[in-house]
């Protein structure tokens, strides 16, 4: 009776002792289900919360090199060429550009030479010798003739700071050296100063400025 008892005690104990061990095993299982569900979800927030970079496009890389029908006009190669230019001042550079012969005619004759080669990161908005034949031959003698004139016209073509495309001309109001204002606009290869003159040739960089060839006189109010 006695042996009885304690084989059933003995029982009662070790069913007793795996009871925990089945639920301690069960409650692992379960949280490692939990965990293993969870993974996705948080890697879907780390992906979701990364940084997105985006590679930079080429587009405004490429518009720092010359543009526009006007620049076929330029030499290939010597001082006149978009090389060559870049190692002179402005007013230097453009006497080796024939396109703009006439223009460096009318600084020289308004004293202007050494001003523009001694500024520093201007743009000057430079008519091309088309340009200057659009003004009736007695009209632009005169203005060439008048210093005062000349050189008020001149200095509204230049501008105390960097103006470049794509941004500088896409839409832009400029103070000139003139002290009156000039607007630009436009995007691609096309852009206008003023709504009248096209630039024909954009982007040249000189030793000190960057040169915008226009063809159309601009006129300050």
């Amino acid at each position: 009776m006695f042996s009885t008892r304690t084989r059933r005690i003995t029982v009662a104990l070790a069913a007793a002792a795996v009871l925990p061990l089945a639920v301690s095993a069960c409650s692992s299982d379960d949280d490692s289900k939990d965990d293993s569900a969870a993974s996705p979800s948080s890697s879907a927030m780390a992906t979701t919360a990364a940084p997105t970079t985006q590679a930079p496009t080429s587009s405004a890389a490429a518009m720092d090199a010359p543009f526009g029908p006007g620049c076929a006009s330029v030499p290939k190669n010597g001082a006149g060429s978009f090389d060559g230019m870049a190692k002179d001042p402005v007013a230097t550079a453009a006497s080796h550009n024939p396109a703009l012969s006439t223009l460096v005619a009318a600084v020289q004759k308004a004293g202007l030479v050494d001003t523009l080669n001694n500024a520093q990161n201007i743009t000057v908005f430079a008519p091309t010798n088309d340009a200057f034949a659009k003004i009736p031959k007695a009209q632009l003698d005169k203005v060439l003739a008048d210093k005062a004139t000349l050189t008020k016209i001149l200095t509204y073509h230049v501008v105390g700071q960097p103006v470049k495309a794509p941004d500088g001309l896409a839409k832009g109001t400029y103070t000139t050296l003139e002290k009156g204002t000039l607007t630009t606009a436009g995007s691609g290869e096309s852009y206008k100063v003023n709504d009248t003159a096209n630039v024909v040739c954009g982007n040249v960089s000189t030793a000190n400025a960057t040169v915008q060839i226009i063809d159309t006189v601009l006129m300050p109010k």
